[in-house]
Formats: structure tokens, sequence, C-alpha cells
């Protein structure tokens, strides 16, 4: 007669999964949420920078736009590199998955003037992460991934009019996710002398 052996950890009888360690909070530090916000978009746009093969570079003093994204390619026409400058907003007011084609965000006038101003020599993008309320749900690591939550999406603001008295809500299509591969095909609308 075999005997079966416990599964490392044991499992629970009423599910039959390993029951899930019990997890200490950890000390975070006392940085503003706000604060900690901004540098998670950082993170993400890296990340994504570095996996469409693009450098960056932060304009100091930034005057309203935070990154320039340049990309090199011999199939570019206009230029053998092309720049996009982009504007980073983070929020956690907004649910993962948001329905619908869009989602409303409201930027300050003088903001949305300078993002919409057309025509110009170098596009602009407005990218605004969706993040969950609580730090403790940012992050996800395990050996084969690291799970950054929730997503990014972008938008082309030029043309855009203000309408409202000191702010103005625009829409932030869901369909425009921000990550590699739409970054790529933004440069490549870009080398070819197009919009983002």
């Amino acid at each position: 007669m075999a005997l079966a052996q416990p599964e490392p950890g044991g499992l629970s009888p009423a599910s039959g999964r390993r029951p899930q360690p019990q997890r200490t909070p950890p000390l975070r530090g006392a940085l503003a949420t706000t604060a900690c916000m901004e540098t998670l978009q950082v993170g993400y746009l890296h990340a994504v920078a570095a996996a469409a093969g693009c450098s960056l570079s932060q304009p100091f003093p930034d005057n309203g736009i935070d990154w320039h994204l340049s990309h090199s390619s011999a199939g570019h026409t206009v230029d053998d590199e092309v720049t996009i400058k982009v504007q980073l907003k983070c929020t956690y007011q907004i649910p993962p998955h948001p329905p619908g084609p869009a989602f409303s965000f409201t930027l300050d006038n003088d903001h949305l003037v300078k993002l919409a101003r057309t025509p110009v020599s170098v596009h602009k993008i407005l990218v605004v992460m969706l993040v969950p309320r609580t730090q403790d749900e940012w992050l996800r690591a395990s050996h084969d991934r690291l799970d950054l939550r929730h997503c990014c999406y972008w938008t082309n603001l030029a043309g855009q009019a203000v309408t409202g008295r000191h702010r103005t809500t625009v829409r932030i299509p869901t369909s425009r996710i921000f990550d590699d591969r739409a970054l790529c095909e933004i440069m490549t609308r870009v080398g070819a002398g197009g919009r983002p």
C-alpha cells in the first residue's frame, strides 16, 4: 500500500491548493504617493523605450514636456533619427480596463495648449498611466517576469481645442496601449514624415 506524500508547504484540504503565506506589508518610504506615481511611470517609459530600441533624454528645465524619445533607423525617410516629445501623466482615479473606446482625462489649459500646438517640427504625445490606488498593488515579481500595473495609453492632442475655463477634459483612446510595438509604429510614421 502506497501512501501519498504531502506537497511541500502542504495543501489546503478544501481547495487542493497550497495556502498563500501571510505577507507582512513592507515598510515603505515616506515619499508622497504622487511622487512615487511619477517615478513608476518613468520606469514604464524606460522599459518601453528599451524594448523599442529608442534613446531617451530629459529636457532641463522640462518646460511642460517630460521626455524626448529618439529612434534611429535606415528605414526613416525624413532623417536617420527621428524624435518625439512625451508628456507623462498618472492617475489612480480611473479603473483598469476602462470600458468603451476612450476614457476622460482632464488637463490644465496651459498644458493642453502646449500639447495641442500645430504645426510643429517635433511631434508631441501624451501618455497617461492608470495605476492601482495602493502601492502594494503596483508590482508583482517572479522568477520569469516583473508585472507593472496597470497600463499606459497614448494620444496625439495636436489641434485639440481648449473648452474649459481653466481645465479641459480630453479623450484618451483605449485602443492606444503604449508599449514597444506602439512606439515603433509611432516612430515609423514620424520617420516617414507623418504624425504619430
